[in-house]
């Protein structure tokens, strides 16, 4: 299983780095919608949908990520900051700051189809909307975001592992611990020192540390959120696409909330500058 785990991470991260570097505005455009899709339909397995609620729920998603993707692509085109979707990323931010938390603190399912499909639109398409314009604002960029949740999710794995004894979220995630926050929390200081000291812009430098602690806890939040929906649909993995890592879903759990919330700052941040 760890080999597997291993040899899936190698092969999917190098696939990634060659669609942010190589894929055309077109194509990238495409592998989000097509990644949107296949989360969709892992989304209604945990909300429970039925089949053709599933298809129905798969074709709107889809057809709200077009029509969204293709109004961003034309304003992208002209400004990468462009805030036109601005409104987006606020709604992005709002749930997962407020909405989130309140629904992993009181643990119980949401029965309501209605609420269940608001809900995963706001999981999927603002990180599909963010994912297409820090790309299109800088690759790297795009990718010291991601990699502040890659670094969080390592440190934390090991330093529970290491040293984890009391417990974060047992009802819910009974794997993860304090001691993995505290881990987690301790490399990304250092990840945004390293990456604030390095910026040329020193306006981004000084707001780097506390951005990038923030999106850590967004990127817990997001993991917790998703163990908690999987856990009510009583699912181990929100699919079995990747095999030894799951779904899409339990790939992008801690990027959900903290890639949008980075796509927002940044536009807060140019509109300052």
């Amino acid at each position: 299983m760890l080999r597997a785990r291993i040899l899936t991470a190698v092969v999917v991260l190098c696939l990634f780095l060659a669609a942010v570097f190589y894929l055309s505005a077109i194509f990238w455009m495409l592998l989000l919608l097509a990644l949107t899709a296949a989360g969709s339909w892992e989304w209604s397995r945990l909300a429970g949908f039925s089949l053709n609620y599933s298809i129905a729920y798969l074709l709107v998603t889809v057809s709200l990520g077009g029509e969204l993707l293709f109004v961003l692509s034309g304003a992208v085109s002209a400004d990468p900051s462009t805030t036109l979707l601005l409104g987006v990323y606020l709604a992005s931010a709002a749930f997962w700051m407020l909405g989130a938390p309140w629904f992993l603190k009181s643990k119980h399912p949401i029965r309501n189809a209605g609420l269940l499909a608001l809900m995963g639109w706001l999981v999927l398409l603002p990180i599909c909307l963010a994912l297409y314009q820090l790309r299109a604002v800088d690759p790297f960029l795009l990718l010291g975001f991601m990699a502040t949740i890659w670094i969080s999710d390592t440190a934390a794995y090991f330093s529970g592992r290491a040293w984890g004894k009391h417990k974060l979220a047992p009802a819910i995630s009974p794997g993860k611990t304090w001691e993995g926050v505290a881990g987690a929390m301790g490399a990304v200081f250092v990840y945004a020192l390293i990456w604030s000291h390095s910026a040329a812009d020193e306006t981004f430098a000084r707001w780097l540390v506390p951005l990038l602690l923030l999106l850590a806890i967004m990127g817990i939040i997001g993991d917790l959120f998703e163990s908690l929906m999987k856990r009510h649909a009583g699912v181990k993995d929100s699919g079995n696409i990747l095999p030894g890592h799951g779904g899409i879903l339990d790939r992008i759990d801690a990027l959900t909330p903290s890639l949008p919330l980075a796509a927002l700052f940044l536009l807060f941040l140019q509109s300052e500058l």
